[in-house]
């Protein structure tokens, strides 16, 4: 029992379990993204005219394209851990005028979403991918 207790709340199955977390994270945060920002690829490459907001007065075409880069392009960088941190601030960033800008005026529940996801991004960016991601394979390869 000691033995399990010990091995339990070592500091190598700690830094593993966040590693897993982390892995669990991205993978299952960035799949979520990812179906919001497959609409909006679809709207991008239509042959409907874009209806989407111009939140930073770029144009349509060019929110709505930062918008894709962001939701899909990243999400899929974060899911096999690519990027992690670029691609966690450019999620943050889009969740942020999401929450702040586009729903600035809407009650708390319909920010909420947005508000969770950019919540789990800046986390990301702070800790980073964890040692199951192909930045911490780079990063080996690169020493």
């Amino acid at each position: 029992m000691k033995q399990l207790i010990k091995k339990s709340f070592s500091s190598n199955t700690t830094q593993n379990n966040i590693s897993i977390a982390l892995l669990i994270l991205r993978v299952v945060i960035g799949g979520m993204m990812l179906t919001h920002g497959l609409g909006k690829l679809t709207m991008l490459f239509g042959n409907d005219p874009i209806q989407f907001l111009d939140p930073l007065g770029i144009g349509l075409t060019a929110s709505l394209a930062l918008a894709v880069f962001a939701e899909v392009i990243c999400s899929i960088f974060l899911i096999f851990g690519v990027a992690t941190r670029f691609s966690a601030i450019s999620l943050s960033i889009t969740m942020f005028i999401a929450a702040f800008i586009v729903h600035s005026n809407d009650d708390f529940a319909v920010k909420e979403m947005a508000l969770l996801y950019l919540l789990i991004y800046v986390v990301l960016t702070i800790v980073g991918a964890g040692k199951y991601s192909i930045d911490n394979w780079l990063s080996k390869k690169i020493a």
